[in-house]
């Protein structure tokens, strides 16, 4: 059978599984569905047993709470955490019968799972001096308007809201059904800007909004979700419509998103206070790594540790000698320390061996891209190793995408893993590949230009033949 015939096959192989389950799943029961979101009470179902996402109520986790929780994982799954793309704690390797027993464990470790519609706010809010707003305090608001609601909307379950009150760390790159973004307006005031349907750059904008109209307009979008039916996202919102509803105040300022900063190095608050950010290698890092380097970092002072986007860690309370210190000891604790790093600029999946969709080893072929297309990793774009066509690590578009088939791989480019790829090659054919898209983008790279510069100049059809000539 072609490559690229058996690559289709399995799109529609997937996208069959995935309706069956779909229908076959219920609270309480594990869950293969792509859609389904793994909790404690509904894990999901991978190749190395039972996976657990964890989205804490509370802005971050004490040491002693992260320690607990790395124990309970290695002692009821097989030890592996993960930090997701959009910040949240993975837990692997659980089965049917020790899922009570996590679940206790969290428990008594004063661990509470968020519920309800997953609201997501800046990893550093109510610490930075940056920010324009609080945005916990809008969060708070708004869960009791909803709370208020009768009867309760039926939303989807991956339906998203962001808060963002601005400062170093945004969340500008992260999807959203609704998303609300504070700003700094005309006359020293703060105006929130609603926009529904994708990142900062990618949602439409709505209005601009007074801190007392925000939620009520938040709640008239949910309601109307509610409406369009239990599977409706931001996406589908008429927004003729909707901007219809709600008079925008003039803000004054530009449509321009704010400058991205890595949450990976030491982010100074100017009082003497700082954080340090890290990002386990590839997302993910095993228990035993994690207990050693909690030693090293509560004997240096930290009192909490928070998740990031971007699959990172932030480490808070250390002094800037002690984070500085702690930053060179943590290359040897499974931790990437620079924002710079090549590996940064990689998402990928766990791969075949952790995961029953997958078809081939992420990790391996990271090592790959890393050996043979180093011009790829300039930092100016995302590849993303995908074990198949759900691209869990990586939901949205990236430059490059090498997604897993049955007899080998789909390339993909400025698309996601499910779109259809500009080229197939088999599974001993990747290193040539890689080496061929090197050569292009080397070849081809004018002065100042960067990596994705030169591939978006150049074209899909320019990439599609260099890989045939691979």
């Amino acid at each position: 059978m072609a490559v690229a015939d058996s690559y289709r096959m399995e799109r529609h192989d997937v996208a069959s599984r995935q309706a069956v389950d779909t229908l076959a799943c219920t609270p309480h029961t594990p869950s293969m569905a792509r859609g389904a979101c793994p909790s404690l009470s509904a894990p999901m179902v991978t190749g190395d047993g039972l996976l657990v996402r964890l989205h804490p109520a509370t802005p971050g986790l004490t040491i002693t709470q992260f320690r607990a929780l790395a124990e309970a994982t290695a002692k009821h799954g097989n030890g592996l955490i993960e930090i997701t793309a959009r910040g949240n704690l993975q837990l692997r390797g659980m089965t049917t019968d020790s899922m009570a027993g996590l679940a206790a464990d969290i428990d008594r470790a004063g661990i509470v799972a968020e519920s309800g519609v997953t609201i997501e706010v800046p990893p550093l809010s109510g610490l930075d001096p940056l920010e324009v707003a609080d945005a916990r305090d809008m969060v708070m608001r708004l869960r009791r308007e909803i709370a208020t609601l009768d009867p309760q909307p039926v939303l989807a379950p991956k339906l998203t809201i962001i808060i963002d009150g601005g400062g170093r760390l945004t969340l500008d790159a992260i999807s959203a059904d609704i998303r609300l973004r504070a700003i700094e307006a005309d006359g020293g005031l703060i105006a929130w800007r609603l926009a529904i349907g994708g990142t900062a750059e990618t949602a439409k904008f709505l209005a601009s909004l007074t801190t007392e109209q925000s939620i009520p307009a938040v709640i008239e979008l949910l309601k109307t979700l509610g409406h369009l039916g239990p599977n409706a996202r931001g996406r589908d919102l008429d927004t003729a419509s909707m901007r219809a509803r709600f008079p925008s105040m003039q803000d004054g300022a530009s449509n321009g998103d704010a400058k991205h900063v890595s949450p990976i190095g030491i982010h100074h608050f100017g009082d003497n206070s700082l954080v340090l950010g890290l990002r386990p290698s590839f997302g993910q890092i095993h228990a035993r790594d994690i207990l050693n380097f909690l030693d090293i970092v509560e004997a240096a002072g930290a009192n909490e540790i928070r998740t990031a986007p971007e699959h990172a860690l932030l480490v808070l309370g250390l002094a800037d000698a002690a984070a500085r210190d702690i930053q060179l000891k943590a290359a040897h604790h499974g931790f990437r320390t620079r924002a710079g790093d090549p590996t940064n600029h990689m998402d990928l999946c766990s791969g075949a061996g952790a995961c029953v969709s997958a078809f081939y080893a992420t990790k391996s072929a990271a090592a790959d891209v890393l050996d043979g297309a180093p011009d790829l990793l300039d930092g100016s774009l995302t590849v993303h190793l995908s074990g198949c066509r759900k691209g869990c690590a990586h939901p949205g578009k990236a430059a490059i995408t090498i997604v897993g088939a049955p007899t080998g791989y789909g390339i993909v480019v400025n698309g996601s893993a499910s779109s259809e790829p500009v080229a197939y090659i088999g599974k001993q054919e990747l290193k040539s590949v890689l080496a061929a898209m090197n050569r292009l983008v080397r070849n081809n790279k004018g002065a100042g230009e960067s990596t994705e510069e030169c591939l978006t100049r150049l074209g899909a059809d320019a990439v599609a033949t260099a890989l045939r000539q691979g």
